[in-house]
């Protein structure tokens, strides 16, 4: 078992595809390149297996993180795991003695709040209006470290206290055009334990690994120098590009647009198309057990703003967003608003956006997991309401594109690292 913590974790979208042992749509999987990825089959569905890595520890100061995370992972075996909080106060208590993260940690995960690099909010990057519990900030009564566009400071911090042999940090495309951004990021990553680890960063187009929607990430990936192989260590030092193609950590693409499947000998699969994945749901008001698909949002059409078009059932989606209901795409528009699926409006169907559940379907979570748990309904101590689902599913990892990146570290693990778990109990007692 390689043993995982897990921070910003939301509701658990990293966590879940690195662990695997979920449902997904056929069309995502290329079983021309993974037919070992698939373990059970039902109609359309594949059950992907199980990975060697485990979630020991996970972290938000989201409440609404938790009312998520614990439901569906105690299914999964997990009690005492999620700990709520800003992961700021939880460093400070450590280096006071007063918390202690867990031992052994083979991987750390975190997908760092991207409001402050997104296109789409107020670009503040590393000096956000907001502190690290997402209150504005009033007359810079914080200290610089402790603003929201520095939580991956924060997080770097967690590694030097736990000295994983790999961490995967993830956050928006927009984070590469602002200044300098990148590059700070990536050397205060690199400076860990007196400049221990090797980091690589690539943006992932989410259609390239089965996902149906035009997502792109930026995702940094660090490895370890001090249980690399010595063969290793000296290809990373090289830079010889060339040899170190079969020890990347980034996995290959297994799909593809239907123009470019020639380029790559038909071994990639066609893109996925939204319409496949949404089959088989009811409409709304037809759903009688599942939350998730009976709320949707009731915000009326906003000319010229985002979010006010309809999904395309033959292509790929726009990138799910955390946002609120008026920013949520529509399953079918009206006539007059451009709608093309006019049969199903005249068979009845209403004019609506995207339900909660088919949000998570486009980004791939099983239709296990709840996202809406209405406490008049259901009786629950973790109350998730639409707007919280909503949200959730769009700041989340696709749990596909985390289960790739999993099982391309499976393949090289052996490859990069000296089996020596005692080796990092030392390391991590010499950093303290």
């Amino acid at each position: 078992m390689k043993r995982v913590l897990s921070l910003f974790s939301g509701c658990g979208g990293m966590d879940l595809g690195l662990e695997g042992d979920f449902w997904i749509h056929e069309d995502c999987i290329n079983e021309l390149l993974t037919p070992h990825w698939i373990t059970e089959r039902k109609n359309q569905w594949v059950k992907l297996k199980k990975t060697s890595f485990e979630t020991v520890f996970a972290n938000d100061v989201e409440k609404r993180a938790k009312n998520a995370w614990i439901p569906y992972f105690s299914k999964r075996g997990k009690t005492d795991v999620f700990h709520l909080g800003s992961i700021v106060d939880l460093v400070k208590k450590a280096e006071q003695k007063e918390f202690y993260f867990p031992t052994d940690i083979d991987i750390v995960t975190g997908g760092f709040p991207c409001q402050d690099f997104s296109v789409s909010g107020k670009r503040n990057g590393l000096k956000s209006h907001k502190n690290h519990q997402g209150e504005l900030i009033e007359n810079n009564s914080i200290q610089h470290l402790e603003n929201r566009g520095m939580l991956y400071f924060w997080m770097k911090k967690v590694i030097e206290l736990t000295l994983p042999k790999v961490f995967i940090a993830e956050n928006v495309k927009g984070l590469i055009s602002l200044n300098d951004v990148k590059e700070q990021i990536e050397e205060d990553f690199k400076s860990i334990n007196g400049n221990g680890y090797f980091v690589f960063a690539q943006v992932l187009f989410a259609p390239n690994y089965g996902i149906a929607q035009t997502r792109e990430r930026i995702f940094f990936i660090g490895i370890n120098k001090s249980f690399l192989t010595p063969k290793l260590y000296k290809i990373l030092n090289s830079n010889n590009l060339n040899i170190f193609s079969d020890y990347n950590p980034f996995p290959p693409p297994t799909h593809s647009p239907p123009d470019q499947l020639n380029l790559f000998n038909n071994q990639l699969k066609n893109y996925t198309q939204v319409g496949n994945i949404l089959a088989g749901l009811k409409e709304p008001e037809k759903e009688k057990l599942d939350q998730s698909q009976m709320k949707y949002s009731k915000a009326r059409y906003y000319a010229n703003t985002q979010g006010q078009i309809e999904v395309n059932l033959q292509g790929l989606s726009p990138t799910i967003r955390a946002e609120h209901h008026g920013n949520i795409e529509f399953r079918r528009l009206s006539k007059d608003y451009g709608g093309q699926y006019l049969d199903e409006l005249n068979s009845g169907k209403k004019m609506r956006r995207l339900t909660v559940r088919e949000c998570a379907r486009i980004q791939t979570f099983p239709d296990d997991y709840e996202f809406v748990r209405d406490r008049r309904i259901s009786k629950s101590d973790y109350p998730l309401s639409a707007t919280d689902g909503y949200k959730l599913i769009g700041n989340a990892v696709p749990p596909l594109l985390a289960y790739h990146l999993a099982m391309r570290l499976e393949k090289i693990w052996d490859l990069l690292f000296e089996n020596s778990q005692e080796n990092n109990s030392n390391l991590v007692q010499n950093s303290t």
